[in-house]
């Protein structure tokens, strides 16, 4: 017993030993890929309570005041959704107070840089702390809309920008890059729209609605090819494929969203098959794709520089080399290359998008329990979610000509 403590002191020295060596590495231009990885270790936190928290939350009689003791979804569902409430508190706290940054000298921005042993304390405390007290879900349903939203918004400005890059290199191999990409993109989505009817309207079954969601994306993918034709447009045929291919994934991803008892979803025959790898691959393209949006707009001059900043994305997130940083007064002076209120406001609403998507949108019942992203919430989020980038896109195409006096 006395060697089972040593070895317990032993290990927790250890492992408080390793947190203080990984959170001192942090430096400035890391942060926010420190940052990141603390919004992931929320996510693998919410997933591992989902599986495993039920028996214990039922014991809790703060938790568990019903008369009738819910079914063991309503504890997985309650787990995530108290997780992530409080990532998106600590990460709104964090948003309120880096509000009015404008140069380094600023205190706070040795905060939003440093701290990082007291922040992940902080977090954890507040985490601990959701778990006293009754919540529901349906402010979540609205901040996970807002980071759709602004999730669509990166994605233009990125594809805009790489339509831009390989224009202003004015050389016939790029050219022939924008081509082959933009065919393959096209190509891409033909055969994409083909296995959706394959998949998604068998025959012998009344799928209209399913039909109803394929054809309307195929109209987009014409209207986007008809609009950046135009002679009064003058756009890019790249940027049109690539949002074609999105729209067309969107709309797969929300008709694979349907619940797997649906006669129409041609993957429920596949219901009993899903593993824990499968599980796994889809909360890692989640974890990747919130991640990657909280970086983009922490990078994006368009939506969080000042004015009178430099331009953000000119200094990668981490150090491309071994050499010093200028002289602490130079750094105090300068302004800060992104805005830290906007940056921490996308790991709040991205708290509650993933929340959503570990719980099926607050529907998971019985096997769809065990899915990620599963039920009908789910499918008009995709879908809607599509026809939003559709109207995006078309937006930044013809704003400019109804409105030439106003910059895009």
């Amino acid at each position: 017993m006395w060697a089972a403590s040593c070895l317990a002191s032993c290990c927790a020295a250890c492992a408080c030993d390793a947190c203080r060596t990984v959170v001192s590495s942090i430096s400035r231009r890391s942060a926010r890929i420190a940052y990141c990885g603390l919004f992931a270790l929320s996510l693998i936190v919410s997933w591992i309570l989902r599986e495993v928290a039920a028996p214990l939350m039922e014991k809790l009689p703060w938790i568990n005041h019903f008369h009738k003791t819910p079914d063991r979804e309503w504890f997985e569902t309650d787990a995530v959704l108290r997780v992530s409430l409080g990532n998106f508190v600590f990460f709104s706290i964090l948003s309120v107070m880096m509000i009015g940054v404008k140069t380094q000298k600023d205190p706070r921005d040795g905060i939003h840089h440093g701290g990082w042993m007291m922040k992940v304390i902080c977090w954890f405390i507040l985490v601990i702390l959701m778990f006293s007290f009754p919540m529901k879900s349906s402010a979540f349903m609205f901040g996970a809309g807002f980071f759709l939203l602004v999730q669509v918004v990166l994605l233009l400005d990125f594809v805009h920008g790489w339509n831009d890059t390989w224009v202003g290199y004015d050389e016939q191999f790029w050219y022939a890059a924008l081509l082959v990409v933009s065919l393959v993109c096209y190509l891409a989505t033909f055969v994409f729209s083909g296995l959706l009817f394959h998949w998604f309207t068998p025959s012998g079954h009344d799928c209209g609605l399913n039909t109803f969601f394929i054809v309307m994306t195929l109209i987009f993918v014409f209207v986007f090819a008809v609009v950046v034709l135009h002679p009064a447009v003058g756009g890019s045929i790249l940027p049109a494929s690539v949002i074609s291919v999105y729209c067309m994934y969107l709309c797969y991803s929300g008709l694979a969203s349907e619940p797997r008892d649906y006669e129409c979803n041609g993957l429920h025959k596949h219901s009993k098959a899903v593993s824990t790898g499968t599980m796994t691959i889809g909360l890692l393209t989640t974890v990747l794709s919130v991640v990657y949006s909280a970086v983009r707009a922490g990078s994006s001059t368009t939506l969080l520089s000042s004015p009178d900043s430099p331009r953000a994305g000119e200094k990668p997130l981490l150090p491309l080399d071994g050499k010093a940083e200028d002289k602490e007064e130079k750094e105090q002076k300068k302004p800060v290359t992104y805005s830290y209120a906007f940056f921490h406001i996308i790991f709040s609403l991205a708290s509650m998008y993933s929340a959503m998507l570990l719980t099926g949108w607050s529907t998971s019942v019985g096997e769809s329990g065990k899915l990620v992203d599963v039920g009908w919430p789910s499918v008009w989020v995709r879908v809607v979610t599509s026809w939003a980038t559709a109207g995006l896109f078309i937006w930044s195409l013809v704003a400019p000509i109804l409105f030439p006096d106003r910059e895009f």
